[in-house]
């Protein structure tokens, strides 16, 4: 089961100053030395976080599986075929939601998103649907042409006992029909230390997508050397 880290957020405290740092990129590069499998960055049409420079960049620097999430639009899909990325994971997006908020509506937009599949994957790049624990769901995806599934796990992750159990099993069905009709299953979405591994007892996972609770815990994980490094340089700075 691969693991790929989702950077976005590093870039979401850049633009929080509208400054350089922190890079997303080095981040990358930093999980990848923790010993990530893959990076993922959403780049969004209203460029909320990661910046298009950012999404070349990372392209250019990064050998590991690059996963580019991005609504199915021309703007997106122009972008996608000229950046190349290894996969592409198509999912919903709204102006004033804070994070995706759920699996993609394949019923009502099942034909943009059958477009937007014909067209990447013509150009040899897979595509991934983020979709909702549904068994349907999963089938259609299928029918559209997607060569992967990607199950959004957020209603487990935010559920408490009977009722993320309940929810757990909505997850295990949905990949246990992927896998029967021969999609790539992956899942991620609220994945944190303490919900995960439930997640990644399933068999036949492909990979886990994750980013916003890794990106809190190099906040408290990694806060010691950096904090260090900067006394550091500031000794240096004083003694000169």
């Amino acid at each position: 089961m691969i693991l790929g880290v989702n950077v976005d957020h590093v870039a979401t405290v850049r633009e929080a100053r509208g400054v350089t740092e922190p890079d997303p990129v080095i981040a990358a590069g930093l999980a990848i030395r923790g010993g990530a499998d893959g990076i993922t960055v959403h780049l969004r049409e209203d460029r909320r976080h990661i910046q298009d420079r950012d999404l070349k960049s990372v392209r250019r620097n990064v050998s590991v599986e690059l996963n580019l999430e991005m609504a199915a639009t021309g703007e997106m899909i122009k972008i996608a075929l000229k950046v190349k990325p290894d996969m592409v994971t198509l999912v919903p997006e709204k102006r004033v939601e804070l994070t995706t908020e759920g699996g993609l509506d394949l019923v009502k937009t099942g034909r943009k998103i059958k477009k937007a599949i014909d067209e990447i994957h013509g150009r040899g790049i897979p595509v991934s649907l983020f979709i909702n624990p549904s068994v349907s769901d999963v089938e259609m995806s299928k029918e559209l042409g997607a060569q992967m599934v990607e199950i959004h796990t957020g209603l487990y992750a935010n559920a408490k006992g009977k009722k993320q159990t309940e929810e757990l099993n909505r997850v295990k069905k949905a990949v246990k029909k992927g896998l029967e009709i021969g999609l790539g299953v992956n899942a991620g979405h609220g994945l944190n230390l303490t919900n995960v591994k439930r997640i990644a007892a399933i068999r036949g996972i492909r990979g886990l997508y994750i980013g916003h609770s890794i990106v809190s815990n190099a906040i408290y994980m990694g806060m010691e050397k950096a904090v260090k490094e900067m006394k550091r340089l500031i000794r240096e700075g004083v003694r000169k």
